[in-house]
């Protein structure tokens, strides 16, 4: 039960606590759902690609966290390059990316991210995780994600390329796992 509970809480900082809070892993498949949250930052650059389109092309990175019964624990680091569309007449947005959560030890696991919403208000829809390594290879599952941001300057680009600081929150209420 406690190997399987730190399992649990490693896999759901989206897969990554300590080495050190994390046992030997027990012989046969472990899956669950966990809720995590990481608070990122990001640069990438911002450029007006269409009469009232700009696109943001940028790397996000932060520490994950997992909620459990005891607050929110360290685990790991995620890393997403992505990609967002915003239309700037109705802030209508969509976003795709690929991401890469690391643990202490190296294991890692990797993941597809889908999302549309309203630009300043968030961009809701599905993290896919398509494989890991070490521990987590063979990993699979996901669920939804939300992922904010503080990317202010798109709505007002006048058509140049703008370099862009950006910070956000990404989290997940119900992720779904399985390694086997």
């Amino acid at each position: 039960m406690i190997g399987r509970l730190r399992k649990l809480i490693s896999i759901g900082a989206m897969a990554a606590l300590t080495v050190g809070m994390m046992p030997s892993l027990a012989d046969g498949a472990e899956e669950g759902t966990i809720k995590a949250f990481a608070a990122w930052q990001g640069d990438g650059q911002a450029i007006q690609t269409g009469p009232n389109e700009a696109t943001f092309i940028g790397i996000i990175s932060g520490s994950v966290y997992v909620d459990t019964d005891k607050g929110p624990v360290d685990g790991g680091q995620v890393t997403c390059p992505a990609m967002l569309l915003v239309n700037l007449e109705d802030g209508t947005q969509s976003g795709t990316g690929r991401c890469s959560v690391t643990t202490k030890d190296g294991a890692r696991i990797f993941a597809q991210l889908a999302c549309t919403g309203v630009h300043l208000v968030g961009c809701d829809g599905e993290f896919t995780l398509t494989g890991g390594t070490g521990r987590f290879a063979g990993i699979t599952g996901g669920g939804p994600v939300t992922v904010r941001s503080r990317l202010h300057e798109m709505a007002s680009l006048p058509g140049n390329t703008v370099v862009e600081a950006v910070s956000g929150i990404m989290f997940w209420r119900a992720l779904s796992y399985k390694v086997p």
